[in-house]
């Protein structure tokens, strides 16, 4: 009995080691799983990104000088017109009736002058002749010194008709500028964006000239005014490169250039903006006004280096210190990554380069193409352990 009991003590000791060592191995955590993308060459590419409206680059507003009742329309809606072509026709009756007076008027002051001439030579004889006639005492003083005046005074008159025969004449061509300002032509060669008036319009431009045609200069060059925000706009330059699409063509991409930057702000709500003109070429007239634009201005970019996703500078795995020391973000700043070897993370140190919110260069340091770089860490069960601040891994 004393054996047997010794045995079974034996035993029950066995049984409860055994079982302490499965609880110990069961409840062990499971190692972490590592989301890695292999560092390869490729594109780093920083854009801003904008919209913005597309315009002609030249846009012509044809107005009216003259008031008064539409009396014809020649150009309609996209209507190719050449520089000097009528397009519309303002009533000119009131202006023929004002010329015609004009005509008249200089031609009363045409025939004063004439009289004036007559009777200037008139009073040029009489006094020549009393004048003469003084020295012998037919005639006084006193009737000299009176033909003198009026031979003056008739002078002067011919020379008040000259001045009044300038002033209408003036009045006349007047006259007839507002008689011309009735014919309504294209003032370029292009093509009639927009047409404000209709026949038997009033047109009044007492105070404010009426827009009646728009015309575009040349729609095979196009240009987009973008909204580019203040902070943004200190890295657009002339000629940075840039595509934009349009809603009616969302998968054809347009490209061109950055043209000018113009500093005067657009506030609008306290949102201070800044206008950034793309020009760009449009031989198939596919862009029309006022379509709105996607664009993406690059302000920098390298071409096939090596890269790694930015996720992968701020992972950091659960229990192991940073990769790289913290610094201010610069041109080129030191950084590290962690890279899996043999199933374990080791860290590498790097320098970056340029990075465009999704990629970032790797400028230098220990990193190898082709390394598997870790993005993100995954605990056993699936629930990311990792202190990324992003969660979506990169794939190559």
């Amino acid at each position: 009995m004393k054996t047997r009991w010794w045995a079974a003590l034996a035993a029950a000791i066995v049984l409860a080691a055994g079982a302490a060592v499965a609880w110990r191995l069961l409840s062990r955590p499971a190692a972490p799983t590592y989301v890695t993308v292999r560092a390869a060459k490729g594109d780093v590419v920083r854009t801003v990104v904008t919209t913005g409206s597309v315009n002609p680059v030249v846009t012509v507003q044809v107005g009216s000088y003259v008031s008064g009742p539409v009396q014809s329309l020649y150009c309609d809606y996209n209507t190719q017109v050449k520089a000097g072509q009528l397009c519309a026709k303002i009533d000119p009756r009131n202006y023929q009736v004002a010329l015609d007076q004009a005509k008249a008027n200089l031609a009363t002051a045409k025939a004063q002058l004439t009289k004036d001439q007559a009777s200037l030579a008139y009073a040029k004889i009489n006094y020549e002749r009393d004048r003469g006639l003084v020295a012998r005492g037919i005639v006084s003083q006193d009737t000299v010194d009176s033909d003198k005046s009026a031979y003056e005074q008739a002078a002067a008159q011919i020379k008040l008709d000259e001045a009044t025969i300038a002033q209408r004449q003036a009045a006349l061509a007047g006259a007839q500028v507002n008689l011309d300002y009735t014919d309504i032509v294209s003032p370029v060669d292009g093509i009639v964006v927009s047409r404000n008036v209709d026949v038997g319009q009033t047109v009044a431009a007492s105070f404010q000239t009426p827009t009646l045609f728009l015309i575009a200069k040349d729609l095979t060059k196009m240009q987009v005014d973008t909204n580019v925000s203040e902070t943004d706009i200190g890295t657009v330059k002339l000629g940075d490169k840039a595509t934009f699409t349009v809603e009616a063509y969302p998968k054809t991409p347009f490209v061109g250039s950055v043209t000018q930057v113009r500093k005067a702000p657009i506030t609008v709500q306290n949102v201070v903006t800044y206008d950034a003109v793309i020009g760009v070429d449009n031989p198939r007239l596919l862009l029309l006004p006022g379509m709105t634009a996607n664009a993406k201005i690059i302000t920098e970019q390298r071409d096939g280096v090596l890269r790694v996703p930015q996720q992968a500078l701020r992972f950091e795995p659960h229990g192991l210190p940073a990769a790289g020391g913290k610094s201010e973000r610069n041109a080129q700043r030191a950084a590290g990554v962690w890279v899996l070897k043999d199933g374990k993370p080791t860290a590498v140190p790097v320098t970056v380069g340029l990075e465009d919110g999704t990629w970032a260069q790797i400028a230098g340091g220990q990193l190898a193409e082709g390394d598997a770089v870790i993005t993100d860490e995954v605990a056993a069960g699936g629930n990311a352990a990792a202190r990324s601040s992003a969660r979506t891994p990169f794939r190559l």
